[in-house]
């Protein structure tokens, strides 16, 4: 199995692998490319974004500065917004729904470290998938962390931290996030 296949499998693997390095040079560019790319060259900066994420679906809207660690590991329905500075660590699958919206400052971490002290000198790391359904609105300064599920139609406050799954229609918040109130649709 390449160190790829068990970073995709949320098995322990070796970042420093060469094929993993290149994959991240490459987004890495694209990405430097991107955040300069002026606001006036709307086909320049389209091509760039299809090239960077290519499991996106149609509208994606991203105010750069944007960061990503591969890019083709996020699948994006139709109509995804990502407002400034915002970080996707995608060592693992990142899925987000159609019609979801990002505040500026959101970071999704899909990697993670052993918790044990001599293996992460090992330098080994692993990462565990990150879902939000469709209809989100992830508030400005959230981070989700690894494993996260987060239900359709959800709303995530600002500044909070989402250490476990989130059910579908309800309004969350505070660090760890919790459930404050389910949501009438």
């Amino acid at each position: 199995m390449t160190e790829r296949e068990k970073m995709l499998a949320g098995e322990l693997y070796d970042a420093r692998d060469p094929e993993l390095q290149a994959l991240r040079r490459r987004a890495r560019l694209l990405i430097q490319a991107l955040n300069a790319c002026r606001d006036d060259a709307e086909e320049e900066r389209a091509a760039l974004w299809r090239e960077l994420l290519p499991g996106a679906g149609q509208g994606l809207w991203i105010e750069p500065p944007f960061y990503c660690d591969y890019g083709c590991h996020l699948c994006l329905g139709d109509n995804v917004f990502f407002n400034f500075n915002c970080v996707v660590l995608d060592v693992a699958p990142v899925t987000i729904g159609s019609n979801v919206l990002f505040g500026p400052a959101v970071q999704l971490y899909t990697a993670t470290h052993p918790l044990e002290a001599e293996a992460r000198r090992s330098g080994l790391e692993a990462g565990k998938p990150i879902i939000i359904g469709d209809d989100c609105w992830i508030g400005g300064g959230v981070v989700v962390n690894p494993g996260v599920v987060i239900g359709a139609r959800s709303v995530i406050g600002a500044g909070s931290v989402v250490t476990r799954d989130i059910p579908s229609d309800v309004f969350a918040a505070g660090n760890p996030c919790r459930v404050i109130r389910r949501l009438e649709n």
